[in-house]
């Protein structure tokens, strides 16, 4: 197994990373679906992302995008293919995947947005910190790749505020952050409150039961880390 920067010979592989990253987020129920394989290849070829190979095979991917001339960075699509999940490489793919980043964009803020706990410890690990969405770069092109998600209505909903995701920034501008152990329990509450707030069909709650969701769902948001 070897996790490379990738370069135009790993153009092939387009293909097979797009309906892996398809076929993972309609298991998981949420995510950006759809990845174009045009502008993955146009990653690929300018070495903007890290593929994992066991000999020819594929094994995993995730490549770097750009927003605001370069002011923010986010490092997206992070797949691993079935055959090798439960392994680790995830963890090993993104380390790699921050690496490069900080080495072309050294001056960039590093930012997430996720509902997967082993992305969210993931991203600790870095030195990520959880933040507002208003933290997170208002480039409208970032925002519209939002679109094929299926909780994308949330998003629309909240005037961009909140989401089923959680926003994670590293900026390396600030004191490094200390690494923090990630509560499980907590975020997972917080997942739930999220969930009974904007996926609930029934609109009986409109009123006060949702001012005290929202409440509650700040404060667990802001305990997850602390």
């Amino acid at each position: 197994m070897k996790i490379v920067i990738t370069n135009a010979s790993h153009s092939s592989y387009a293909s097979i990373i797009c309906s892996t990253i398809e076929q993972a987020a309609e298991k998981r129920g949420t995510g950006i679906a759809k990845r174009d394989p045009n502008y993955v290849i146009s990653k690929i070829e300018q070495s903007n992302a890290v593929i994992a190979l066991d000999g020819d095979k594929f094994a995993g991917f995730c490549y770097i995008e750009s927003w605001e001339h370069g002011k923010f960075v986010a490092n997206s699509g992070l797949i691993v293919h079935p055959d090798y999940r439960g392994i680790g490489l995830a963890k090993k793919i993104k380390k790699h995947i921050f690496d490069l980043s900080r080495t072309k964009f050294p001056e960039a803020k590093i930012f997430s947005i996720t509902t997967g706990l082993p992305v969210i410890k993931m991203n600790s690990d870095l030195g990520y910190k959880p933040v507002t969405f208003s933290e997170l770069t208002e480039d409208e092109s970032f925002w519209k790749g939002c679109q094929t998600c299926i909780n994308y209505d949330v998003l629309q909903r909240t005037d961009r505020k909140m989401c089923l995701c959680t926003g994670m920034l590293y900026d390396p501008k600030s004191e490094v952050s200390k690494k923090r152990k990630i509560k499980e329990k907590v975020f997972q509450r917080l997942k739930r409150i999220k969930e009974g707030m904007y996926l609930k069909k029934e609109k009986k709650s409109k009123g006060s039961n949702k001012k005290n969701n929202q409440k509650n769902s700040k404060q667990t948001y802001r305990s997850i880390f602390s």
